[in-house]
C-alpha cells in the first residue's frame, strides 16, 4: 500500500497552501514532514531536486518517507516546478497536483474531472 508524504518548510510559501488546499478538498491523506526540523529530509530533498524545493511531494511504501521507486531524472541545476517525476512532483499547481494524484490512484477519475471543470469555471 501506498502513502503521500509532503515536504515542507516553515517560511510560507504559496504552493504549499495549494497542496494543502487541494489535498484537504479532496480528501487524500497525507503525511507532512518539515525540512526546518527533519535536517536528513532537507538533504534528501536536495538530493532529489537540485534545491530545497517546496512543496516536495512523494508517493512512498506506507511507513516510508522515500519514493517507492526512482523518481524520473532531473538535469542539475533545472527547475523541478510542475514535472511529474513519476513518484515526485514538486511545487505544482493545483491541476498539475490533480492530474498527479488521479495517476498514482489517490482520487477517483471523477474526483479529478470534476476538479478540471471546477478550476475552467474559475477562469
Amino acid at each position: 500500500m501506498k502513502q503521500l508524504v509532503m515536504y515542507v518548510r516553515r517560511n510560507f510559501c504559496p504552493y504549499v497552501g495549494i497542496a494543502r488546499h487541494v489535498l484537504d478538498e479532496l480528501g487524500v491523506p497525507y503525511r507532512e514532514i518539515d525540512m526546518d526540523i527533519d535536517l536528513a529530509a532537507r538533504e534528501r530533498v536536495f538530493e532529489w531536486t537540485g534545491f530545497l524545493s517546496v512543496p516536495t511531494l512523494v508517493i512512498a511504501e506506507m511507513g516510508e518517507v522515500v519514493p517507492y521507486e526512482p523518481p524520473t531524472y532531473l538535469p542539475r541545476g533545472h527547475s523541478p516546478r510542475g514535472i511529474d517525476r513519476g513518484s515526485i512532483i514538486t511545487e505544482a499547481t493545483d491541476s498539475e497536483l490533480t492530474r498527479w494524484l488521479n495517476k498514482h490512484g489517490l482520487i477517483p477519475d471523477d474526483a479529478a474531472e470534476m476538479k478540471d471543470a471546477l478550476d475552467r469555471g474559475a477562469d
